[in-house]
């Protein structure tokens, strides 16, 4: 065999292990359902729960902050983030955590908040009027 052969398909053969590298240590979204069974870290999209507590305080542990979240198909969980708290948590619509559930709480890594838009449809409506009566 030719030495440009064989370099050749050690090339493919390390190109291949780095796509299956990456594709197994990558993430997917899951419900807590499907993060309970999987054992692994995925991604839960989901809403906060506002009528039950946020736990942090920042002169206990500033390290330690709870909330509980309902996932998309609406099951709720106690999530558990050992970092602090984001601000305007408690603002956000959405909320993305990645981490894996230990018992029936869920251990996050990392939050993703989406935020409310500051381009409500009222303060549109009511910039409107106010163009519109500017012109007359």
């Amino acid at each position: 065999m030719k030495k440009s052969a064989i370099f050749g398909l050690v090339v493919i053969a390390v190109a291949i292990a780095v796509i299956i590298s990456v594709y197994s240590s990558s993430s997917t979204y899951a419900t807590f359902a499907e993060a309970q069974v999987a054992g692994t870290e995925l991604h839960v999209i989901g809403h906060l729960n506002k009528k039950k507590e946020l736990v942090y305080d920042a002169t206990k542990d500033a390290n330690y902050f709870s909330f509980y979240m309902n996932d998309n198909k609406g099951e709720e969980r106690k999530v558990i983030i050992n970092s602090t708290k984001p601000e305007d948590f408690e603002r956000s619509e959405q909320l993305v955590v990645t981490g894996q559930m230990v018992g029936n709480e869920f251990h996050a890594s990392k939050i993703l908040m989406k935020c409310p838009s500051k381009y409500t449809q009222d303060k549109l409506d009511v910039t409107e009027v106010k163009a519109k009566q500017a012109s007359i």
